[in-house]
């Protein structure tokens, strides 16, 4: 071990003086190569003279949202930043409580031929989701009858139906809100427009085309946040529907499950 040390710190060595060789034969020539590019670059800069750059596209969305006014368009953010914040808190409790169904149906099966409905019932308790919860209600209610554990499970199916749906409603009124703001931010607009007009009692097209302008985009980013949500919408109502099946074959395949266990006894 002594010998490797020996010779890693010597390369290292070796490697570290070569390296600072080079470094102070290749100096003058960085040197040179940094005046000329300073040269080069102090020309260009005359050559640009006053020609401005392009602004990127989110200082353009800045400065159009700017224009729009703080009143509207600060509510329409509003309306963006409270949907995609239930929007993302949704997305994620669905995505944790989707199980593999098929999985846990044959745990509980399998549960239930060799330890009975308690060991059935301690597989449910080890695994997350719906499925898991209603498979827990029906079998807890196994031992009174077939009848009572169906209506537990159909219950119980309610409830965990309504937790899944939790605030997506929401997310639907900011779908609908936001375009209706961007709307009256346009009507608004407009409405001072036309008394600009009237007080100047001129039809200059350069006197409202500024209110105008400004009156339109409250109307665009409205629909913008309201494409941006309708799309999360869609995923979350897709997802709920996607879960919600799956809770309602479990159920069956329990129904089935617990008669097959009654008749076996």
């Amino acid at each position: 071990m002594k010998k490797l040390f020996s010779i890693m710190a010597i390369a290292a060595l070796v490697f570290a003086g070569t390296l600072t060789a080079s470094a102070a034969q290749t100096s003058p020539t960085s040197t040179q190569s940094l005046t000329t590019a300073a040269t080069v670059s102090f020309v260009q800069d005359e050559e640009a003279g006053s020609t401005e750059e392009p602004q990127g596209w989110h200082q353009d969305l800045k400065q159009r949202f700017i224009e729009g006014g703080p009143s509207f368009m600060g509510i329409v953010l509003l309306c963006l930043i409270l949907g995609l914040a239930i929007a993302i808190e949704r997305i994620i409790y669905l995505n944790l409580s989707t199980t593999n169904t098929q999985k846990l149906a044959q745990n509980v099966e399998d549960a239930l031929s060799s330890g009975g409905i308690e060991a059935a019932k301690e597989v449910c308790r080890n695994t997350k989701g719906p499925v898991a919860s209603i498979y827990y209600q029906g079998l807890d209610r196994a031992d009174e009858s077939i009848e009572a554990a169906e209506k537990a499970v159909v219950a119980y199916g309610g409830v965990q139906m309504g937790q899944l749906e939790k605030n997506v409603s929401w997310i639907s009124l900011f779908i609908a809100l936001a375009p209706m703001l961007g709307f009256m931010g346009t009507v608004i607009g407009m409405i001072l427009a036309f008394d600009k007009i009237e007080a100047a009692g001129d039809m200059n097209p350069s006197l409202v085309a500024g209110g105008i302008k400004v009156a339109l985009l409250t109307t665009v980013f409205g629909l913008v946040v309201a494409i941006i949500l309708q799309i999360f919408y869609n995923y979350i109502i897709a997802k709920i529907d996607s879960i919600v099946n799956s809770m309602e074959d479990a159920s069956i395949t329990l129904i089935d499950m617990l008669v097959d266990y009654k008749n076996k006894r």
